[in-house]
């Protein structure tokens, strides 16, 4: 029988290893492989001692070759958005077998509607306007199949409306109604766009901005969430925060 001792010492080997996984982009995987990798390196810089490592779904053998580079089991962050088909199922099936542990996606992150709330503060200050004069649309994935992306979106809506009391905060989605172009009509020129989304794959440089022009908005568009500065930390504390058993 082992020591209470003896078991926190195993329990800390154990905390050793991360790996950020992220869906990328199937049409050209290395980018997004790159830009990963270099969130990883910012979390290995807040993380001492700690090996992170890092792997698109996209790209073929990489989600292999990150857990066979790391020597204990490993913490496994889910760089999405929202719980959903990647998250419960394709992720999980693509970890059988193999010593991992998964931790909850950074849409569902605590910290991330003050993160959010922080970003949204400078965007407002750079224009010279109000938060209650200002409207918030909040452009999201969304998904036909499950209504676990609608929902964990207009969580952090309701998250972030709670710290920043904008005059009116919408949220819509790319595959599901309602659809982006349609909640983003009538917005004014004081409107924000917040892309809640993890990357700047098709759906940010494509996609939300053809929805934009059809709507004719005439607001601020920001860089995705996933991809701002305090995110690394963010994934850093969820990272060292986490409780794993052997």
């Amino acid at each position: 029988m082992f020591s209470t001792r003896s078991h926190s010492r195993k329990e800390q080997a154990i905390k050793r290893c991360a790996i950020i996984v992220s869906h990328g982009q199937p049409s050209d995987p290395d980018p997004a492989e790159a830009e990963l990798a270099r969130l990883a390196a910012q979390v290995g810089r807040a993380l001492p001692g700690w090996q992170v490592e890092s792997a698109t779904l996209a790209k073929p053998g990489a989600l292999d070759g990150a857990l066979a580079a790391t020597e204990q089991p490993a913490l496994v962050y889910p760089l999405f958005m929202t719980t959903g088909w990647f998250t419960g199922e394709a992720l999980i099936k693509r970890l059988r077998n193999r010593p991992a542990n998964m931790l909850p996606p950074l849409g569902l992150d605590p910290g991330l509607a003050a993160l959010a709330g922080d970003l949204l503060r400078g965007a407002l200050g750079q224009q010279g306007w109000q938060a209650g004069e200002t409207r918030l649309f909040i452009a999201a994935h969304g998904s036909g199949s499950s209504e676990n992306s609608a929902r964990d979106t207009h969580a952090f809506a309701a998250a972030l409306g709670a710290k920043l009391a904008f005059e009116e905060i919408r949220v819509g989605f790319v595959e599901e109604p309602p659809f982006l172009a349609d909640v983003a009509v009538d917005l004014g020129e004081r409107a924000i766009c917040l892309p809640f989304f993890a990357a700047r794959g098709g759906h940010v440089t494509q996609d939300i901005p053809e929805a934009l022009s059809q709507a004719r908005f005439k607001g601020v568009t920001l860089e995705p969430i996933g991809c701002t500065p305090g995110v690394a930390g963010l994934i850093a504390r969820a990272v060292a925060n986490a409780v794993v058993t052997a």
